[in-house]
C-alpha cells in the first residue's frame, strides 16, 4: 500500500478477529480512531494518517466487520449497531484506552453516531463526513424508505431481496469499484446496483489505478455480503436505539461535501447541540477527494478543542 499505511495486524476484539492499521505509536495518550464507510476499507484514510500522526496523535484504523481480512460472521444479525459499536469498544480496550476521538465517513459515520449513543463514556470527540445524525422517527428506518422511495431504492433491495445485489457486485466487482469511486459527478440519486453493470460513469476516476488496486483486492477476497449486512440491520438499529439518549454531548465536527447526494441535516444542531459544520467544495469521498482540505479542517479543529 501507499501514501505511508501501516502494515495490518488481526486483533481480536468482541468475539470477532478485525484488521487493524495502526500509526504513531509514539504518540500514546492521544487516540483516533478512523471509521471507513461502504463499500470502503481502512486504506480510504490513507491521506489522514500521516497528517494525523505527525500532529501527535496515535492513529487507529480498523478493517470493521464484513471487510477486508476481518471476520465476516454468517449471520446477519452480527453486524447490527450493538455488535458494530461493540467491536470499537473492544478496541479501545484492546490498546488500554478509556476514550478517543472517533472520526467516521458514510457508514463509518453512522457507527459513530451509534458508539456515541450506546457508549457515551467511551467517546470524547466526533469527526463525521458526509453522513449527519440521523433523526430516529416514529417508524424504523427501511420501512419509511420504502414508503418514500420504493421497493428500487438500493436500501430497500438490499432488505427485501438477499442475496441479488451481492451476487451481482461480487460478479463485478472491479467494473463496480471503478465505476463507483469517481468525482465531479452531475448530481443523480445513488444507484449502486446499476454501477456493477454499467458502461463507464461520467465524472472522473477518485484513486490511481494502483490504489484502487487494493479495494478491488480486498472486495475480490472479501465480497460485499458482510457489508451490505449493515444495512439489513438498519430497522434493527431502529429498536435497538429506543429508550436511548438522542443527544449526542460530545464536541462535533461535521464535514458535509457541497455535491454530495447525501445531504445535510436542517436539525443537526438539535440532536448534536456542540457541533461544527465545515463544508467542502466535492462530492461524497470527502477524505479521498478533498484530502489536504479535510486534513486542514479536522486538524485546526482539533487543535480548538
Amino acid at each position: 500500500m501507499t501514501n505511508e499505511f501501516p502494515e495490518p495486524e488481526i486483533l481480536s476484539v468482541n468475539g470477532v478477529e478485525l484488521e487493524v492499521f495502526e500509526a504513531g505509536q509514539h504518540n500514546a495518550g492521544r487516540p483516533i480512531v478512523l471509521c471507513h464507510g461502504w463499500p470502503e476499507h481502512a486504506y480510504s484514510w490513507r491521506h489522514q494518517v500521516p497528517a494525523l500522526v505527525a500532529a501527535g496523535y496515535h492513529v487507529i484504523v480498523p478493517n470493521q466487520r464484513g471487510y477486508g481480512r476481518s471476520s465476516r460472521p454468517a449471520d446477519v444479525t452480527a453486524y447490527d449497531i450493538g455488535n458494530l459499536s461493540g467491536d470499537l469498544v473492544g478496541l479501545l480496550d484492546h490498546y488500554g484506552y478509556s476514550d478517543a476521538t472517533f472520526v467516521g465517513h458514510d457508514w463509518g459515520a453512522f457507527v459513530v453516531w451509534g458508539l456515541t449513543l450506546l457508549h457515551p463514556d467511551r467517546v470524547n470527540r466526533v469527526i463525521n463526513l458526509s453522513l449527519p445524525y440521523q433523526e430516529r422517527g416514529e417508524k424504523p428506518w427501511i420501512e419509511l424508505m420504502e414508503e418514500v422511495l420504493g421497493g428500487d431504492f438500493y436500501f430497500v433491495h438490499f432488505n427485501r431481496q438477499p442475496g441479488v445485489a451481492d451476487a451481482v457486485l461480487d460478479g463485478n466487482t472491479s467494473r463496480f469499484l471503478r465505476n463507483l469511486y469517481r468525482r465531479n459527478v452531475p448530481p443523480a440519486p445513488p444507484e449502486p446496483i446499476s454501477l456493477a453493470t454499467a458502461e463507464p460513469a461520467p465524472g472522473e476516476p477518485l484513486m490511481s489505478d494502483e490504489e484502487l488496486a487494493v479495494f478491488i483486492a480486498a472486495f475480490e477476497e472479501s465480497g460485499f455480503t458482510g457489508g451490505i449486512n449493515w444495512y439489513r440491520n438498519l430497522d434493527r438499529n431502529w429498536h435497538r436505539l429506543a429508550g436511548v439518549d438522542p443527544i449526542i454531548h460530545q464536541p462535533t465536527l461535521m464535514i458535509y461535501g457541497d455535491r454530495d447526494a447525501v445531504r445535510p441535516s436542517e436539525r443537526l444542531a438539535d440532536f448534536v447541540p456542540n457541533v461544527e459544520v465545515v463544508s467542502l467544495d466535492c462530492g461524497h469521498w470527502i477524505q479521498q477527494e478533498k484530502p489536504e482540505e479535510t486534513n486542514q479542517a479536522i486538524l485546526k479543529w482539533l487543535d480548538q478543542q
